[in-house]
């Protein structure tokens, strides 16, 4: 395989798609050695059909807003690999969402779920509608809008959406209801769902929770603890607030978060009310973090700035895609922290991955570190299939053993002669042998 050639071919079939044209390079550079040793998937056109998805749907989502004048936005659903299981795959209502945006995370999502060693094909769906400023109303118009096309292309068994970046209970809620109004049906065919009506315990906080069970063992490879250790969180959202909530339970004191307007340090650590308030934070809808600061004495605030130029332990991006560039990581090795993880989805660019590798730095991507969200959405797939519901203490134990399956994989495919593991390529090769067998074994569909 030569993943020059490969990239050039998909450059002249989608131009314009660089996030997505990134994470494919990403994974082929790291797994074009074990890939050459199967000549049988390049007979069967593995990564040929690996990199284009099996379906893409989009959409327009005409709808009113208050005012009553008609308002327009493009919704985009992303089957991506459907060789291990149904489609599974949050849906991102933002004004950035594109083509592009949908496919690189459906790529990216495909492996992901195959580490979770949960039966979850891999998509990505939403829209380039903006939540922010909307009124309830506003925002339950437009979600059912685009359910009343999106029901058609969804199923307990075909393809289960679940919220992401601008989609929360909120939002899950009006969709879901629009989908039972459509089908007649009562399923599980979205995740994050209210208690009351299907939803799994800890599923919120699962993400950032599996995370930091995943960096406490990446910390253990070293004979490291997170007790006592220093962490810098971007964001401020679901993610980040489990993270930190996690992060502070283990006994690490996290000192930033941030927002599109800036970061707030606060050398004294983000905890107690201080938690609860991200989510107050986040509630207003009004997607800054300076509030904080005038909250908390303590605290600074650095308008415009990123949280990576804090001396810290431990750095996790909970934000958005490429938030941490090679000048972030410059700053982050200089200071000497110990552990990077990817706690968005690529949330560092390709430059500063490339630079936590040659420094042989302990740095985990986010197909395997953020990957006990969809795991608990797998979970709560389990429970609406079984008409059950678990404790809070039986979702937790089950992504702790999900997690450690993750890392044991990355250990078992990433570790070098020298000792140090290399988590990117692992995540990538575990994920990719998973589902180009499940591809072998079907045949060429």
């Amino acid at each position: 395989m030569r993943v020059e050639n490969i990239i050039q071919n998909l450059e002249q079939k989608h131009p314009g798609e660089p996030e997505f044209l990134q994470a494919v390079k990403e994974v082929l550079s790291t797994i074009q050695d074990v890939y050459n040793e199967h000549p049988e998937f390049e007979k069967a056109k593995i990564i040929e059909r690996m990199v284009e998805p099996e379906r893409v749907v989009m959409f327009r989502v005409p709808w009113l807003d208050d005012n009553g004048d008609v308002q327009v936005n493009i919704g985009y659903r992303v089957q991506f690999n459907s060789a291990i299981g149904p489609y599974k795959g949050g849906l991102r209502f933002h004004p950035s969402v594109n083509l592009s945006i949908m496919k690189f995370l459906g790529f990216e999502q495909t492996f992901k779920n195959a580490l979770t060693t949960l039966p979850m094909g891999g998509a990505k769906g939403g829209s380039d509608f903006a939540p922010r400023g909307k009124s309830d109303a506003e925002i339950m118009r437009f979600c059912q809008a685009f359910m009343t096309e999106l029901y058609r292309h969804i199923g307990p068994n075909c393809d289960v959406p679940a919220g992401d970046i601008g989609v929360g209970g909120r939002e899950i809620g009006y969709l879901f209801g629009m989908y039972k109004k459509l089908t007649k049906q009562f399923e599980g065919v979205l995740t994050g769902k209210g208690l009351e009506w299907g939803g799994s315990l800890i599923r919120p906080e699962a993400t950032g929770f599996g995370a930091l069970y995943f960096v406490q063992q990446m910390l253990q490879t070293r004979g490291l603890d997170l007790k006592g250790k220093t962490v810098a969180v971007s964001g401020f959202g679901n993610v980040a607030w489990g993270a930190v909530t996690k992060a502070t339970e283990l006994g690490a004191k996290v000192v930033t978060i941030s927002g599109p307007d800036g970061y707030i340090y606060d050398p004294d650590g983000i905890s107690g009310e201080k938690i609860d308030y991200m989510l107050t934070l986040r509630a207003s809808g009004n997607d800054v973090c300076a509030p904080y600061a005038e909250r908390f004495p303590g605290a600074q605030f650095f308008a415009g700035k990123k949280p990576w130029e804090q001396k810290v332990d431990i750095a996790l991006p909970c934000a958005t895609q490429n938030e941490l560039n090679g000048d972030d990581a410059d700053l982050l090795l200089k200071n000497g922290t110990l552990c990077i993880a990817e706690v968005s989805n690529m949330g560092c660019t390709a430059e500063a991955v490339d630079k936590f590798i040659a420094a042989h730095a302990l740095f985990a991507p986010g197909k395997a570190v953020n990957a006990g969200g969809v795991a608990t959405s797998g979970l709560e797939m389990t429970q609406n299939s079984m008409r059950l519901s678990w404790s809070a203490a039986e979702v937790d134990e089950k992504l702790h053993g999900i997690m450690h399956a993750i890392h044991q994989q990355c250990v078992n495919y990433g570790k070098t002669a020298n000792g140090y593991i290399n988590y990117v390529r692992s995540a990538n090769v575990a994920g990719f042998m998973k589902v180009a067998n499940a591809m072998m074994a079907q045949g060429v569909v």
